[in-house]
């Protein structure tokens, strides 16, 4: 793929740097909105599916226009902005939600050699991006001056701090290993060890020397993103709809855009970091974009079960989780990880 596209790139990046710039990003920002649609749509599907029901099947053939006639309904609504609310924070609240969620894909890898920035310090930056998107649900619940979305603001400012620390724990055991920030290293060095030699690339994947945390990143990422059953923002026996229990319309619908779009990234990112990116899981086929995308389909299907399978987490057993058994388990395991490498049991020597 990096070949078919190098003369283009050759040609507009000498020619237009900044219009070549433009597409590539449009080009990532155009098929992630879609993906965010239909993603719905599948969420809809699956979860009936496992509650024996049908699910969307009225809009289009077998329901597949649903997104597309939501996404209407969303934009004609009239965005109602409450008189006592601080207007302008009240209408920064849904930006600040999705424009790191967008952000962040900057550094994303989606081949070898294809991605937007192809940063050393790729996977600092998007923890720096991606803890911004805690000020917008603050923001949110702020400015409507309402205590309901206060308090839910608060709630999942708490929860999504408390589960970027055992993430953040987690990801320092991947760059013990791939001794590299850069995204793209960190997919290559798993390409590397006996299991691969012998064409069974899978078993050189971070996910199996990295088993608790690759379990630990997964579910955090699940809280991080305020999924089911981590959703206590939108308990509604509590805070109704939490933070966006005043907003209408799109100013709503940028809410839930975020939330799936945080949902895409996370998969993508443990993807990436934990199951080879877009390396072939055994010898005999082609490395691509495909293995890539089957694996965050993978993690995806993953967060649809969990939210058609689990009742809702109090919250105290939320913060439980996280402050008293993620943390630890992290901790001692960069303690584990770090004494392994420098053992002659290393297997990454």
């Amino acid at each position: 793929m990096e070949s078919m596209l190098q003369p283009v790139a050759e040609f507009f990046g000498s020619a237009w740097p900044a219009v070549w710039t433009l597409a590539k990003i449009v080009a990532i920002i155009a098929p992630l909105m879609i993906c965010v649609a239909y993603l719905t749509l599948a969420e809809r599907k699956v979860i009936g599916f496992m509650q024996v029901r049908i699910g969307p099947n009225r809009v289009g053939p077998k329901g597949l226009l649903q997104p597309i006639a939501d996404g209407v309904k969303l934009l004609l609504k009239e965005i109602i902005v409450p008189s006592g609310s601080s207007k302008g924070l009240f209408i920064l609240g849904p930006i600040l939600a999705i424009a790191p969620s967008l952000a962040a894909w900057a550094v994303v890898p989606f081949d070898d050699g294809l991605v937007l920035a192809n940063v050393n310090a790729g996977l600092l930056f998007l923890l720096a991006i991606t803890s911004l998107e805690v000020y917008g649900v603050i923001v949110a619940g702020w400015a409507s001056n309402s205590k309901y979305p206060f308090l839910g603001s608060m709630r999942a400012a708490a929860q999504m701090v408390s589960y970027e620390v055992s993430m953040g724990f987690a990801l320092i055991c991947v760059l013990l290993i791939s001794a590299s920030l850069n995204l793209s290293d960190i997919v290559t060095s798993q390409a590397n060890g006996t299991f691969a030699d012998m064409g069974l690339g899978f078993l050189s994947w971070n996910w199996l020397p990295l088993l608790p945390m690759f379990v630990v990143y997964l579910i955090s990422g699940i809280a991080e993103t305020n999924r089911a059953p981590f959703d206590v923002v939108e308990g509604e026996a509590e805070v109704v709809a939490g933070h966006m229990v005043e907003y209408s319309g799109m100013a709503f619908a940028l809410f839930f855009l975020a939330e799936y779009a945080n949902m895409i990234l996370v998969s993508i990112l443990t993807s990436v970091l934990f199951l080879g990116g877009w390396l072939s899981p055994v010898g005999f086929l082609a490395d691509g974009f495909h293995w890539l995308a089957l694996k965050t389909a993978a993690i995806l299907f993953i967060f649809l079960w969990a939210r058609a399978t689990f009742p809702r987490f109090r919250y105290d057993q939320i913060m439980r989780l996280g402050w008293k058994v993620f943390i630890p388990v992290t901790l001692v395991w960069v303690f584990v990880v770090a004494v392994w490498m420098m053992s002659p049991l290393s297997i990454w020597s």
